[in-house]
């Protein structure tokens, strides 16, 4: 495989593409596991559907479709979670769901026959463009500089978000932006696994490196190591047995979180603390 990607420009930018997913999950993954923020990802992640819809629809980018509106549900979710109180997953639930068929009928209302958009509902890492490799770094780049600027907030908001209120941390500001994040990197995941298949990506390598330490820093380290595994050993099982990537790659980041989680439990080795994993300050 190594020799066909430096002959093939398709592989090389499925190789980028694998790295930057890897790092953009590293990063947001860990937060998103340790807040447990993963049902909220998802409704994110399952409106952005309506994006790519409305992007085929009035002929723009399918992906800046996508980021708008991942966005404005990040927004919407966010403010329903801080006031929708008992009902908020209700309203998640329905926004997940208006995503989904806002994208059907924008599809439906083009004219002529309808494109092909299995590879952004189940991804396609061997059909990323160089367009894509672009918004995708730049994304990549915006997440991983927040979270470095904002690093001892993101600390204090994990161990303790009443404490981080009490030191003066604007914990809604921190929220708002964490989920701004997380639909950013919805984006850069989706021409990876897809939208219907982000969760586990989101989530496995983040999830994994939690059964190896509580540290946090080095939880975001070893879940960017994680995901590239994950991502490169997807890829050339793609390629060698010609079957989709994204599936590929969330079957190995399943199937090894699973593994992990039941041999150190067996060896009584993973990480525990109040209701998960736990970070360590």
């Amino acid at each position: 495989m190594i020799k066909a990607m430096l002959e093939y420009q398709f592989l090389q930018n499925a190789f980028w593409a694998g790295i930057l997913a890897s790092i953009v999950c590293g990063v947001i993954g860990v937060i998103i596991v340790e807040k447990k923020l993963v049902m909220m990802s998802g409704g994110i992640a399952h409106t952005s559907y309506g994006g790519v819809g409305f992007g085929y629809w009035t002929g723009i980018e399918p992906v800046l479709g996508a980021l708008v509106f991942s966005v404005a549900a990040a927004l919407g979710i966010g403010y329903i979670k801080r006031k929708g109180g008992t009902r908020s997953d209700v309203v998640i639930s329905l926004l997940w769901s208006l995503g989904m068929a806002l994208g059907i009928l924008f599809i439906a209302l083009m004219p002529g026959y309808p494109p092909d958009i299995s590879s952004y509902l189940f991804g396609s890492i061997l059909s990323v463009t160089q367009t894509d490799l672009y918004m995708m770094t730049g994304e990549t780049l915006i997440v991983v500089l927040a979270v470095a600027a904002f690093y001892n907030h993101w600390k204090a908001y994990l161990f303790d978000e009443e404490f981080a209120s009490v030191i003066g941390i604007r914990t809604a500001f921190l929220e708002y932006f964490l989920l701004i994040l997380i639909a950013m990197t919805v984006v850069v995941l989706i021409r990876v696994v897809g939208i219907i298949l982000v969760l586990a990506l989101l989530t496995s390598p983040a999830a994994t490196a939690a059964i190896f330490t509580a540290n946090l820093k080095k939880r975001m380290i070893y879940s960017v190591l994680i995901g590239n595994v994950f991502c490169f050993a997807g890829l050339w099982i793609s390629y060698r047995m010609n079957i989709a990537s994204g599936a590929s790659i969330v079957v190995i980041s399943v199937l090894s979180y699973l593994t992990a989680y039941l041999v150190h439990g067996r060896t009584g080795k993973i990480k525990t603390s109040s209701g998960s994993h736990g970070i360590r300050l």
